[in-house]
């Protein structure tokens, strides 16, 4: 029995429609010496991104898992713009490793002016990280969460500052919301769409208890779906998912630059700047489908996710 099913209202679903086709809002103000921290940079939405925010002259950290790439892009970056770039390693299916990268974005001596949450990854199949968990779940929400909370009271002190998931309306999968008896698909048949789709669910919950944790400071937490966009994820998977993204997903996929686009307007423009708590379709605000508004699931899931990243808030 789905608990939300009288709760949906087929309105939001046709804009939701619209809303697809429509372009990003564009933001022109320049970020010079402004701090933005971005996760999973070497490629896809992160890499333009990157590009985009460089190009205006903010500094980056990335926070990444492969050095020889990260060191690559960031020489490529301050060959091209006067900014400073820097990277910080960390494998998203390694807890210990996304403890550590916060503990280095903590000690930082300069406030992060924006934090873009982008790293991910789409799996036809179930795997298993070495921490146990479910690998779609722990990367795309545990280690986003952990970062979070363990950079909150970094945040408070500085007052400012925005945060952005780089979400999807894949969330909207999980018709019936999150199934807090079998988070990880041990007891039902596991496929790539609903296990995206509950992580990307659990990401935008999470942004409920951060919205509250943040409340009275300067600090924002907004998410967004950046479109069907032209990336590589997904090569890890199977030949036919792969013709098939080449075939058919990627045919009406848009390019790299119309996300990153509507990431700097999220982070940089004045128009949004008192927005938290919201859900995007690249720059248009859209209403969340009702399982993504369930406080009462997000206080569970909160504290969940605290003994599953080992965490004493």
């Amino acid at each position: 029995m789905n608990p939300y099913l009288k709760q949906y209202r087929w309105a939001n679903v046709f804009a939701m429609i619209r809303n697809l086709k429509l372009d990003p809002k564009i933001c022109s103000d320049d970020f010079h010496q402004r701090l933005v921290v971005i996760t999973g940079a070497t490629s896809g939405i992160g890499l333009a991104a990157a590009q985009k925010y460089a190009a205006h002259g903010a500094d980056l950290i990335l926070v990444n898992r492969n050095q020889e790439k990260s060191e690559a892009l960031c020489r490529s970056l301050r060959s091209q713009f006067p900014i400073k770039c820097n990277y910080i390693l960390a494998d998203f299916s390694n807890l210990a490793a996304v403890r550590a990268a916060a503990g280095e974005l903590a000690a930082l001596d300069r406030n992060i002016d924006v934090f873009i949450h982008n790293a991910g990854i789409y799996l036809t199949q179930k795997t298993t990280t070495p921490d146990g968990l479910e690998a779609v779940f722990q990367t795309n929400y545990l280690s986003t969460f952990i970062l979070n909370v363990l950079l909150l009271e970094r945040f408070k002190a500085q007052n400012s500052g925005r945060i952005l998931f780089v979400n999807s309306e894949a969330y909207r999968f999980a018709v019936a919301g999150l199934d807090f008896d079998d988070l990880f698909w041990e007891r039902r048949r596991y496929s790539g769409l609903n296990s995206y789709g509950a992580a990307k669910l659990a990401q935008l919950l999470s942004m409920i208890g951060l919205v509250e944790r943040y409340r009275g400071t300067g600090v924002t937490v907004n998410a967004m779906h950046p479109g069907n966009i032209r990336t590589n994820s997904g090569q890890n998977n199977g030949w036919f998912y792969r013709q098939f993204k080449r075939l058919v997903i990627d045919r009406s996929a848009r390019p790299l630059d119309v996300a990153a686009e509507a990431l700097y307007y999220l982070g940089v423009s004045a128009e949004v700047k008192d927005l938290t708590g919201r859900f995007f379709n690249l720059t248009t605000l859209e209403e969340p489908a009702p399982p993504a508004l369930d406080r009462q699931a997000a206080v569970k899931l909160w504290e969940i996710s605290l003994k599953l990243g080992g965490i004493h808030e």
